[in-house]
């Protein structure tokens, strides 16, 4: 783990092909204590979330008997609801200035542990689909604010990699959560009660870890132990891409999407994110595939969380290196690989299993952190949220709508052909998304965001 070690980075500057080079030095790979407090309480978060998510599928379509377009609908409520509201969460985070952000990503964690215990009382396909988009919901509004308050507190240089660490932690709970469902399913005669039951037990106590430790205001000047950078050696005059006094009014939402670089990383996330398929039915393939025992199904995601959580630190230290867009579009190029898998006549058993798992998680590792520190390094400072926001929404709406259509053909066609068409459709997003996030020549307006940052 890195530990920030109270020392400013040395200034920066973009270097062509998005390489972020240091005058004299290498950038400080310190990742300051607000990040991995946060990270502390994704972690916990996420050991509760993902012992739901890795028992729902199995929940609803083997115990409530959902058919695979029944579970296409909720399974895009569970992954596409939140768009709804992350503009507004980002754009509320942003009006309250730094403490907004802590304020806002606090209601977002307490409404999701509020509708854990809800699971235990609902047993119908509508009302399981309310309470999974109220805790979506809950996702939607904390995201963007919790992204906001990483970058504000990473150096621009090492953003890549402070986001890298976080999801490494976040990931660590993704790990542990399968696996405290698992245990739950054999040990305890109502196996389900007891999984929903001890998840919001455990979301509790992220939601009390965010309001004691997590800083309520976070300093632009990127916050370190022991100090604060002065704002104005912390952000570097290249940093400041809205075109405007850095004491300006903050920039609404149609501004950031006016803008080439937002405009650019949200049309590709929504590009790509419509031919990516949910975790959600990547395992229910796989266990068709090789026709899994069903004890066996919570165990799935540990696979992705592991090699997730291997990665996702180098991912992010490769992104700080040769571009953060360029990583996001390669990252899609190892799901198209764990695809390609899915759908070869060859092979089988647990090296099918433990291939497809292993690139999946590479996959995120590539991806997830990645589009935010790029994100990052487009928005303002003011507007940091509502950039986050904006982009994650656009990427979050088009997942959903692959879940409801990747759900219809399932039933259509059956998992093969879904899977064959997500692949075919993936491989059309990701080259035209390297043409659009290609770097721009040296011809570039005067104060216009440079191309070429990662």
């Amino acid at each position: 783990m890195y530990l920030a070690d109270g020392r400013p980075a040395p200034a920066t500057s973009d270097a062509p092909g998005g390489r972020i080079a240091g005058r004299g030095r290498r950038a400080t790979a310190a990742v300051p204590s607000t990040v991995l407090v946060l990270g502390v309480v994704s972690l916990i978060t996420d050991i509760s979330s993902e012992m739901v998510t890795a028992v729902l599928p199995l929940y609803l379509v083997a115990e409530l008997g959902l058919s695979p377009l029944g579970f296409g609908v909720l399974d895009g409520v569970y992954n596409g609801v939140s768009a709804l509201v992350r503009l507004v969460g980002g754009r509320l985070s942003d009006r309250g200035g730094g403490a907004g952000h802590k304020a806002v990503a606090a209601v977002g964690y307490g409404l999701s542990a509020l509708c854990k215990p809800l699971l235990l009382l609902v047993h119908s396909l509508p009302l399981i689909g309310v309470v999974l988009a109220v805790d979506r919901t809950g996702k939607g509004l904390r995201t963007a604010p919790r992204d906001a308050m990483i970058s504000l507190a990473a150096e621009p240089a090492t953003r890549g990699r402070a986001f890298g660490v976080h999801r490494a932690m976040d990931t660590a709970g993704a790990l542990c959560g399968p696996l405290v469902a698992f245990l739950l399913l054999r040990a305890a005669a109502e196996g389900y009660d007891a999984v929903f039951t001890v998840s919001f037990c455990v979301a509790v106590l992220g939601v009390v870890v965010l309001l004691l430790f997590v800083p309520g205001r976070t300093v632009p000047g990127r916050t370190v132990p022991g100090r604060a950078l002065p704002a104005a050696r912390a952000l570097p005059a290249a940093e400041d891409t809205a075109g405007r006094a850095p004491d300006g009014p903050r920039t609404p939402v149609r501004a950031l999407l006016g803008r080439p670089q937002i405009r650019r990383l949200t049309a590709c996330a929504v590009l790509l994110g419509l031919t990516t398929v949910s975790d959600s039915f990547l395992y229910l393939a796989l266990q068709r595939r090789l026709d899994l025992p069903v004890g066996w199904f919570p165990l799935l995601p540990l696979g992705t969380a592991a090699a997730f959580l291997s990665l996702a630190v180098p991912m992010g230290a490769i992104a700080d290196r040769i571009g953060r867009r360029r990583l996001f579009v390669a990252g899609h190029l190892v799901l198209l690989c764990a695809y390609g898998l899915l759908l070869a006549p060859f092979g089988g058993g647990a090296a099918l299993v433990g291939a497809v798992l292993v690139l999946h998680g590479a996959f995120y590792a590539a991806t997830d952190g990645v589009l935010a520190a790029a994100t990052a390094d487009a928005a303002p400072e003011d507007a940091r949220g509502s950039g986050l926001a904006v982009v994650q929404t656009g990427q979050t709406a088009a997942r959903f709508v692959c879940s409801l259509t990747f759900g219809a053909a399932w039933t259509a066609w059956g998992d093969r052909t879904a899977v064959l068409a997500a692949a075919v459709g993936l491989a059309l997003a990701a080259a035209l998304s390297a043409r659009l996030l290609r770097p721009a020549g040296p011809a570039t307006a005067p104060n216009s965001p440079s191309e070429h940052t990662p």
